[in-house]
């Protein structure tokens, strides 16, 4: 597909132990309904041809004749499926049985990778049958006329010609098992996807160890992992056997089976996300072994990219990425960034000795938050409340509803309160500059966001306190902010928390707040739902008359292409192709569009303000601080961007 994404999946067939015949029919059944889903990889069970419970049976030559010739009718009758796929099979070579991942594209087997660690406890007695790959170098097997020589070994790594991102290579269960997997140098020469052909029993307890196993690879390797687990089929004498399937993905379990299901396990991987965050950990690529030690075995399976491109993805892309969807994991995600805010402004505080702060409070979103932290931070490091100085400085645009907020909150808090009106200050500066106060421009907006910064750093110097930023992680993207005005603090507790997490972390605060009967919540719930605005043009009928989603646009917009633009370097064009996915119904694709390039418009144009950002603890995997998170020129040209957004549709 388009975008780098590749469907995959795990087969678990029906699997009659002994019946050769019978398996391969379920096999190919198995492929034929991937091929209706525009599968392009499928990885199937360990021995699945032939049933890994056999036992004694593997030293019978019936058994072994007829798992070879039925593999070679598996390859003859899937010849016209444009889909390769990885199946467990028996084979021999010289006076040595071997347990393989068997390869196939297209009628052709392309490669044959034997299993290297054979287990001989808990029940298991493979090296009865089975010999180790261990001493393989660069070795071809003979299965059949049909097919001359096949690469055989464990230094094998499938690339697609017309895309050279995807590359896999596979290893066989207990494999994966073992402190050095195979997959680890499989990933370090460059392997993006790791198949596990397994038949691990199932006991309690297991699938969940099993579900970490693969998961964590997955992380460790940043890679894709398909285990695929031998189905109920297999179980016999002492042993059940599940059908447990995963794929997982960078860490992520994207799907897996149900225990004792059969079937097709499906998923969508990201080969572009992959290398992104291979590229992006150093440390992962300066540990790539030599690609010389390797054999990539060239396949042509990805000739034309899906014509399903444009159709809804399988996988779940979230639509606030920032934001946990399920209540329990978002509470907990709120109360951990909330005490890291804490914990940094804290060791602040502590190392500066400082026993004040000054805070501007607006009665919006972010001040109420920094008001937390702050009030937080001052109780960890056993500082009075009243070393706080909360300021509200009202002006041309202040709603009655906002200032009565930010009284009520501070009041609350038992935090030291100043109100500082600035009309008289802004409009002497006005006559001073020469500025028609009637004209609304941006001397009108910022010379009011400049004189309450003035305020709060004058306030701070006077009583020897840190003034506390409040703007967050969106409004630093986007440079919604004024230059030297709010733009500038002593310590931005807010900087790295998006916009998005912010409304749900001051709604969490509430609810615990609610929860010990605390007045705070009713002012934080009316915090909540007043429009955000920076309340710098008069009001309309006493109402907030300046909507900042309505001059930007929508924050979680914003915060969904920030995400995918700076966490995985993702291209406006797949931005966009995301974005239709998880905001269909309710954004149209041209008001998508419309803010896509408004965002990149801006976070271009406004890096000089991040370029000299404040301190402000990082709380997540995106921060834009330019002392190591983000780094980039302030004059950096957005022309190819702006010139990929234009050819959009």
């Amino acid at each position: 597909m388009k975008y780098g994404f590749l469907r995959v999946a795990c087969g678990c067939p029906e699997v009659t132990v002994g019946n050769c015949e019978k398996n391969v029919d379920s096999i190919i059944d198995l492929l034929f309904k991937a091929a209706e889903n525009n599968i392009s990889f499928v990885v199937f069970p360990e021995l699945s041809i032939t049933g890994y419970t056999c036992g004694d049976l593997f030293l019978q030559q019936t058994l072994l004749d007829a798992s070879v010739k039925e593999l070679l009718r598996l390859a003859k009758e899937t010849s016209n499926l444009n889909i390769l796929f990885a199946v467990g099979v028996p084979l021999a070579k010289g006076n040595k049985l071997y347990n393989c991942a068997t390869f196939i594209l297209k009628g052709k087997i392309v490669a044959v990778v034997p299993k290297t660690y054979i287990p001989n406890h808990g029940g298991f007695c493979e090296s009865r049958y089975f010999s180790s790959s261990t001493n393989i170098q660069r070795d071809n097997i003979f299965i059949s006329s049909d097919f001359s020589q096949v690469p055989f070994g464990t230094d094998i790594i499938l690339q697609d010609k017309t895309n050279p991102n995807f590359t896999i290579s596979a290893e066989i269960s207990e494999d994966l098992w073992v402190p050095s997997s195979p997959s680890v140098k499989y990933a370090q020469a460059g392997a993006n996807i790791i198949a596990n052909l397994s038949a691990n029993n199932e006991v309690v307890g297991k699938a969940q160890r099993r579900d970490l196993f693969v998961s964590c690879q997955s992380a460790k390797l940043i890679c894709a992992y398909l285990y695929a687990e031998a189905g109920k089929g297999e179980s016999t004498t002492d042993f059940v056997f599940s059908g447990h399937c995963l794929v997982a993905e960078n860490g992520k379990v994207l799907n897996q089976s149900k225990l004792f299901e059969e079937g097709l396990t499906c998923a969508e991987i990201d080969l572009d996300l992959l290398i992104h965050e291979r590229r992006r950990c150093e440390t992962f690529a300066s540990n790539f072994d030599a690609t010389e030690n390797f054999r990539f075995i060239e396949i042509n399976l990805l000739e034309k990219e899906n014509s399903a491109e444009e159709k809804l993805l399988w996988r779940n892309i979230q639509m606030n990425p920032f934001v946990p969807t399920d209540p329990q994991k978002r509470s907990q995600r709120c109360q951990e960034v909330f005490q890291l805010q804490v914990q940094g402004l804290a060791k602040r505080l502590r190392h500066t000795g400082i026993k004040s702060a000054v805070i501007g409070l607006s009665g919006g979103l972010d001040s109420a938050l920094a008001l937390l932290v702050t009030e937080a931070a001052f109780k960890v490091c056993s500082l009075s409340v009243k070393g706080i100085t909360a300021v509200t400085m009202p002006c041309f645009g202040t709603t009655n509803r906002t200032k009565n907020n930010a009284i009520k909150m501070a009041n609350i808090l038992g935090t030291n309160f100043l109100e500082i009106p600035i009309q008289k200050a802004i409009n002497q500066h006005f006559l001073d500059i020469g500025h028609d106060e009637s004209i609304q421009d941006v001397t009108y907006e910022n010379s009011q966001a400049r004189e309450r910064t003035q305020i709060l750093m004058d306030l701070a110097n006077k009583t020897g306190g840190l003034v506390i930023g409040t703007g967050d992680l969106s409004e630093l993207a986007l440079g919604w902010a004024t230059y030297n005005g709010d733009h500038m603090s002593m310590y931005g507790v807010n900087a790295s928390v998006p916009k998005t997490l912010v409304r749900h972390i001051v709604s969490w605060y509430s609810e615990e707040s609610k929860k010990q009967g605390m007045e705070l919540s009713e002012v934080l719930e009316s915090i909540l739902a007043t429009p955000v605005s920076p309340e710098l043009l008069p009001p309309t009928q006493g109402n907030i008359s300046q909507k900042t989603e309505e001059l930007v646009g929508p924050y979680e917009l914003h915060d969904f292409f920030l995400y995918n633009t700076l966490r995985f370097g993702f291209s406006p064009a797949k931005v966009y192709f995301l974005a239709k996915q998880v905001f269909i119904g309710e954004y149209s694709e041209e008001v998508i569009l419309k803010w896509l390039k408004k965002f990149y418009f801006r976070f271009f144009s406004q890096q000089f303000k991040r370029s000299c950002m404040p301190d402000g603890g990082k709380v997540g995997s995106i921060s834009l601080s330019p002392r190591g998170d983000w780094k980039m020129p302030s004059d950096a040209s957005c022309a190819m961007w702006q010139r990929e957004l234009d050819n959009l549709k």
